[in-house]
């Protein structure tokens, strides 16, 4: 098979490598920006969108309505790692990557355009779900092909230490949302701290959603300077690209692909449980209406700050990750934070129950072992399959584990919390459960450490 275009500029002896800080910045800067416009969507989904889009009259029937929009995006996630890892995988990293980038980036600016119930009845609902779809969409591109990019370009023992840098996206994309939101309802204050003010639900809430478009020019130009990788390259010249490599992965790796969904699944329960579930429980009043569950009672602005001060130790955390990773293997490190996970999971009520030191703690301890576990990822996916399928396969487990984790994990907490009269007790079993699932994978799995990138 012949070589792409793009495969043999990227090898030709003329064509500088990308030098170690643009594949930092390139594999940071777009997942970065695609986790800030998926967690500008969730922080609307508990603070807005209950109330212009979903107007049940019922305050926990919104909710689980906003929910399940969010959840939708993650059932489109495995099409466009299919989509964008066919592409990826055929005709390289950089152009699939840009591509993935301008999808997230202008259904994100769509949807702070929408039109409310209100206005249009349910043609708006309509319309948001189509964009959380487009957005689910592009993320399932997003994440694999930044993974390959830090992966590909790194170092030798060096793969898990470069891995985390795609994986700083998330921490580092939360901040940047949740603060804007801060600044937000600060310069629009709400006299009721259960609800947003009325300015803020007029058009407050659409700032963030355009301002999206400012990180997406600047993801373009730092994704635009990249070339293709020695990896990539390499498999093009010497005819080892599939004409499907969808059909190649479950033909010849279909284990793989399985384990690769499990690994990750205690991770996304995690991730959202922390994020989206604790922004809606944290909020909750103490002492519930009829038709809302009781929660911690904190307002917006103080449990978005505690928020936001878990995740610094999310984001340090993922990079500790690495180094570990680099050392100890890929598994034995998630083993070890995966056992953290399930023992974490068993103690939600005696340290949410605590008062504010206590659920200080839960959020420190929550995102620290959030960033242990999620830090490996960016190495261990793409390891376990060859260059040739290497996006399709890395982009498939990470997000089909979205759906059996994330899509579903804020509505079954919100479901659990409601079952257990108000308490998380069954929502931090639920998160042992799952981390339970990963653990197996885990232990029947081999080590991935010092295989062979290139192949």
């Amino acid at each position: 098979m012949s070589a792409t275009p793009a495969a043999t500029a990227a090898s030709a002896p003329n064509t500088p490598a990308n030098p170690r800080s643009r594949v930092v910045l390139a594999s940071l800067i777009g997942t970065t920006i695609e986790f800030y416009d998926f967690y500008v969507y969730a922080t609307a989904a508990v603070l807005v969108f209950p109330h212009l889009f979903f107007p049940t009259g019922d305050a926990t029937t919104a909710l689980l309505a906003s929910f399940a929009v969010f959840g939708a995006a993650m059932v489109a996630r495995p099409l466009g790692a299919i989509v964008f890892g066919h592409l990826g995988d055929k005709h390289g990293r950089k152009a699939t990557l840009v591509g993935a980038l301008l999808t997230m980036g202008i259904a994100t600016f769509l949807i702070g355009v929408l039109p409310t119930y209100a206005l249009v009845g349910w043609l708006a609902p309509l319309l948001l779900v189509i964009l959380r779809i487009a957005q689910g969409f592009a993320l399932g591109g997003e994440w694999s092909g930044a993974a390959l990019v830090a992966t590909e370009n790194a170092p030798a023992g060096k793969r898990a230490w470069y891995g985390t840098f795609p994986q700083l996206g998330a921490p580092i994309g939360f901040i940047i949302a949740n603060g804007l939101f801060l600044v937000i309802a600060a310069v629009l204050p709400s006299d009721d701290p259960s609800m947003p003010s009325q300015a803020f639900l007029d058009w407050g809430w659409r700032i963030p959603f355009l301002f999206s478009v400012v990180m997406v020019v600047v993801g373009l130009w730092v994704r635009l300077r990249l070339v293709e990788s020695t990896a990539f390259s390499k498999a093009s010249e010497q005819g080892k690209l599939k004409r499907l490599p969808l059909a190649t992965v479950f033909k010849d790796h279909w284990r793989k692909l399985i384990l690769g969904t499990f690994f990750m699944l205690a991770t996304y329960v995690l991730f959202y449980l922390m994020t989206t579930f604790s922004l809606s429980y944290g909020r909750a009043p103490v002492e519930a209406a009829e038709g809302a569950l009781p929660g911690l009672g904190y307002s917006y602005s103080t449990f978005v700050l505690m928020l936001i001060g878990g995740v610094l130790f999310f984001g340090v955390f993922t990079l500790i990750s690495g180094p570990l990773a680099d050392r100890w293997g890929r598994r034995k490190t998630l083993i070890w934070v995966t056992l953290g996970i399930i023992v974490f999971g068993l103690v939600w009520v005696p340290l949410l129950s605590a008062g504010f030191a206590g659920v200080m703690i839960w959020l420190v301890v929550g995102f620290s072992l959030m960033g242990l576990t999620f830090g490996p990822m960016g190495a261990l996916l793409p390891e376990l399959f060859p260059t040739n399928v290497r996006y399709t396969g890395s982009g498939i487990s990470y997000n089909v584990s979205s759906i059996l984790g994330a899509a579903v994990a804020p509505f079954i907490a919100v479901a659990l919390w409601q079952a257990g009269g108000g308490s998380p007790f069954w929502v931090g079993v639920y998160l042992s459960v799952m981390a339970v699932l990963t653990l197996i994978a885990l232990l029947v799995s081999k080590e991935t450490k010092d295989v062979d990138i290139d192949a």
